[in-house]
């Protein structure tokens, strides 16, 4: 378990980690979200005792890392893949920090086969791909066989099969009982391994909570309706209480219901239905909206406004339909 609280990190007057208070529990994958320039990495680097907090404290099981005695038996992470000496080899790389350890020699054979990197285990890292260099700096988080694993971007540079194969390793290691927060920017990724997120703004704590639950409460979920006799669903819908918002290529919205009692009423009133779905936000539009305030670095074009590439304006019908009704 990792705990956070009040931790608070200044770099003269920027304030970098601002009051954060968080705990990362075991059994499930924590996602770990921010902008650019949020504090995400600092706040790992503090973890690990490799920056100092300006105030506030930081324990992994109770305890702060500098009274961890052979702390990768404790925690693994993977912060930088590009921090191995380019002259060692990867058995030789991985050696070292065993030893320095207390761990046994032959746990060097086992991860560099988890990773897939025993082909190449007497080559110099300094040849390495970005792909490559990843799967070794995995390699060194779980050589202690720690209860704790920490991931700072851990697929950049991994082709798919890698990205799949990370995402198991972690969902298997959470499965096991372990405490597994992962950092990344690729959301359409984090979505398909994390159960819980703790986003964080500008340093400072925005959400804290399940996948699930911080979709929902940070977007717009709708039921979308097409149908042929749309004038006549129009009318049903209406006088049945039911708010319409009007969409483009003649679909209808309705806000926060569900689909079956729409189903339902149109098969009561024979009406013919070529699509009802529910809508759901992604992670990313969820996140984009969570964090819209709070992003550092914005990207502007010189393009003129195009009047065409804005979206058609929206009517809405009918009075207003509670969800559930």
């Amino acid at each position: 378990m990792i705990e956070l609280e009040g931790l608070t990190k200044r770099y003269g007057e920027k304030v970098a980690v601002d009051d954060l208070s968080f705990t990362v529990r075991p059994g499930v994958v924590t996602g770990f979200l921010g902008p650019n320039g949020a504090g995400k990495s600092t706040t790992m680097r503090m973890v690990l005792g490799l920056d100092h907090p300006t105030s506030g404290d930081v324990r992994i099981d109770g305890r702060h890392y500098d009274q961890l005695g052979d702390p990768l038996t404790y925690i693994g992470a993977l912060l930088d893949a590009k921090s191995t000496h380019g002259g060692r080899s990867a058995y030789h790389h991985l050696l070292c920090l065993a030893q320095s350890n207390g761990i046994p020699s032959s746990r060097v054979h086992q991860v560099l086969d988890t990773v897939g990197l025993t082909s190449v285990a007497r080559k110099k890292t300094k040849g390495f791909s970005l792909g490559m260099g990843q799967r070794l700096g995995i390699a060194g988080a779980l050589l202690g066989d720690p209860r704790i694993l920490m991931f700072d971007e851990p697929v950049n540079g991994l082709d798919p099969e890698g990205i799949h194969w990370i995402r198991t390793l972690m969902k298997s290691l959470a499965a096991q009982g372990r405490t597994v927060f992962v950092s990344s920017h690729l959301m359409s990724e984090m979505a398909l391994t994390a159960e819980h997120l703790v986003v964080i703004g500008q340093g400072r704590l925005l959400a804290d909570t399940s996948m699930a639950d911080f979709i929902a409460r940070n977007s717009r979920s709708y039921v979308r309706v097409r149908s042929p006799q749309r004038e006549r669903l129009l009318d049903v819908l209406h006088q049945a209480g039911i708010t319409v918002v009007e969409a483009g290529n003649g679909a209808l919205e309705v806000d926060g219901g569900k689909a079956e009692p729409i189903g339902e009423l149109a098969a009561r009133h024979q009406l013919v239905l070529h699509e009802l779905s529910t809508q759901q936000a992604s992670l990313e539009e969820a996140f984009m909206r969570l964090t819209a305030q709070s992003v550092e670095y914005h990207a502007h074009t010189d393009a003129p406004d195009d009047p065409w590439a804005r979206p058609a304006p929206r009517q809405e019908w009918g009075a207003d339909w509670k969800k559930g009704s």
